[in-house]
């Protein structure tokens, strides 16, 4: 058993900035994994841009925005629900909904995910073969 100094952790870390050339190791260095928990891992880390669409099989994902704010975007079977998440918010994914997540300024987050995760890069990624 650990406790982790945010703050600190955040302090080391690159500010990741998503474009269509944002790669996985990048990505992976901006939100480390901090802990393990459950089928998942605890994230921490800053970026601004438009995530791809994601989604976890294996259970619900807990959002916490720090600082800053981002939109959310879920596919639903009623259509995409758009939800703003602002500093001290936190939002649960529900298990098996694609999302995505848009930060037009810098936005820190942590994150508790399931594993494994579904990335995709498509409009919808309901209508993929």
């Amino acid at each position: 058993m650990i406790a982790h100094d945010i703050r600190s952790i955040l302090s080391n870390l690159p500010v990741l900035t998503i474009t269509a050339n944002t790669t996985e190791k990048e990505a992976d260095a901006a939100f480390p994994q901090l802990a393990s928990v459950n089928e998942g891992g605890v994230f921490v880390g800053q970026f601004s841009g438009q995530t791809p669409w994601e989604r976890h099989s294996t259970g619900d994902e807990l959002l916490h925005v720090l600082d800053g704010e981002m939109e959310i975007t879920v596919l639903t079977t009623d259509g995409p629900v758009r939800v703003t998440v602002r500093a001290g918010s936190i939002f649960v994914v529900p298990r098996g909904l694609w999302h995505r997540q848009l930060a037009a300024k810098k936005v820190t987050e942590l994150s508790v995910t399931p594993q494994p995760s579904d990335i995709s890069f498509a409009e919808d990624p309901r209508r993929e073969s």
